[in-house]
């Protein structure tokens, strides 16, 4: 796509971007078809290239407006459009520019600025958001229906092995997870153990700067990263394996740390470091694949019907699809069909309390799909995905690697 930056815009970041991924930009559509917003309310200017659209205009200097924002708004960041483009837009990249240059230009209301505050400092901070679930969980019974289905019952963790291996991994344990499913960081921690790896956390680490940075507080999501790349480096400098998420949101957002500290004089270097020290739950135990068959007891089969939802950040995020399935097929369970297991089920963080319409609607069309083949269990790999989905279903949302934990204890039947 032939473009002009705006004399503003020139040799700034956002301008680098937005000139490198516009070019790559050929119009052919093919984004349409995979886009969720555009699935739903049927918009060009709710689709990746009708977005892209629009953010060329205000970067060849067209002055943004409401409207404007409320298009790149409505963009769930799934991604699903660059696994589908044939020339390779990275169409993240350039929302985000872009999203940067029209909140700066076009501002929030005063309620709007508050409702995003609010969600930034309340779900980053666990011990804020642990108290407030503990408050709900305690009202719970209490709770009109509407209100009842975002408050969870309390999970317990169940036992987390206290470190004895050679082998090391440190996990971040995130901001929400802890609290609503401490369960499973506790079970990945189990198997692990099973493995010969113990997993450790560091109190120092906090929120992997995710929900920061998609509220458009790149300052806050910079700070963030900091902060967990100073927790996280003496680790690896004492020999620990790798940095393991258990959320894949988590995980795309802390895989990307060396882009987004690229420019950073001190902690680029650092921060490339963690990146690559960064994986996926799931990347670890395909490595230890043939080991853990051999630990999977063969009491368990048949195992429940699972129905399996990727969520986009592990499957457009990270481009990581098919090897969960595969492991969970060959430890014994059996796989649901699912239909369009690319699109979005609407949570994208703090997306289905911005936009609960959109975000409803696409999760009454993801649960439909998910229980199409009558599953016993939902699977999933992201603690936004599950407790979205869990909010409308009466089949139970876990994340996959407890199903893998109770299948190595034995205790799936």
């Amino acid at each position: 796509m032939q473009t002009s930056l705006a004399s503003q815009y020139r040799n700034t970041p956002e301008g680098e971007v937005a000139e490198r991924v516009l070019r790559a930009c050929v119009h052919c559509g093919f984004c349409l078809a995979t886009c969720p917003t555009y699935q739903v309310l049927g918009s060009e200017l709710d689709s990746p290239r009708g977005r892209i659209y629009l953010m060329k205009q205000v970067f060849e200097g067209a002055t943004p407006t409401a409207k404007t924002q409320l298009h790149l708004d409505r963009c769930l960041t799934c991604r699903a459009c660059e696994t589908t483009c044939p020339s390779g837009v990275e169409y993240g990249r350039l929302l985000d520019a872009g999203r940067a240059v029209v909140e700066q230009a076009v501002g929030r209301s005063a309620g709007e600025a508050v409702k995003r505050s609010a969600l930034k400092r309340g779900l980053s901070n666990p011990a804020l958001f642990n108290t407030a679930l503990k408050l709900g969980q305690t009202a719970r019974g209490l709770l009109p229906g509407f209100l009842k289905d975002k408050v969870p019952a309390a999970d317990p963790a169940g036992t987390w092995p206290a470190p004895r291996h050679a082998r090391k991994m440190l996990v971040l344990e995130g901001c929400v997870q802890p609290a609503i499913k401490p369960g499973i960081n506790a079970a990945t921690a189990r198997v692990l153990d099973r493995l010969g790896v113990s997993l450790v956390a560091d109190a120092q680490a906090g929120c992997c700067g995710a929900l920061a940075h998609h509220l458009n507080d790149h300052s806050d999501a910079l700070a963030a990263m900091r902060r967990n790349i100073d927790a996280w480096l003496p680790h690896l400098d004492a020999g620990v394996e790798a940095i393991v998420m258990t959320a894949s949101g988590c995980g795309v957002m802390v895989k990307d740390y060396g882009w987004q500290l690229r420019h950073d004089p001190v902690y680029a270097e650092k921060a490339a470091r963690i990146a690559a020290a960064t994986k996926d739950i799931s990347e670890v135990l395909v490595a230890e694949r043939d080991v853990l068959l051999r630990l999977v007891p063969n009491a368990i089969s048949p195992a429940p019907r699972v129905a399996w939802h990727p969520p986009c950040t592990l499957q457009h995020g990270q481009q990581l699809g098919g090897d969960i399935e595969a492991l969970l097929v060959a430890c014994g369970f059996e796989l649901t069909p699912v239909a369009d297991k690319h699109l979005c089920c609407g949570s994208a963080g703090t997306y289905s309390i911005l936009q609960p319409e959109i975000a409803g609607e696409l999760k009454t069309r993801k649960l439909a799909s998910l229980a199409a083949g009558q599953p016993e269990v939902i699977a999933t790999a992201n603690i936004g995905c599950l407790t979205h989905l869990q909010s409308g279903s009466h089949v139970p949302v876990r994340h996959w690697v407890e199903l893998l934990d109770a299948a190595l204890a034995g205790q799936l039947n």
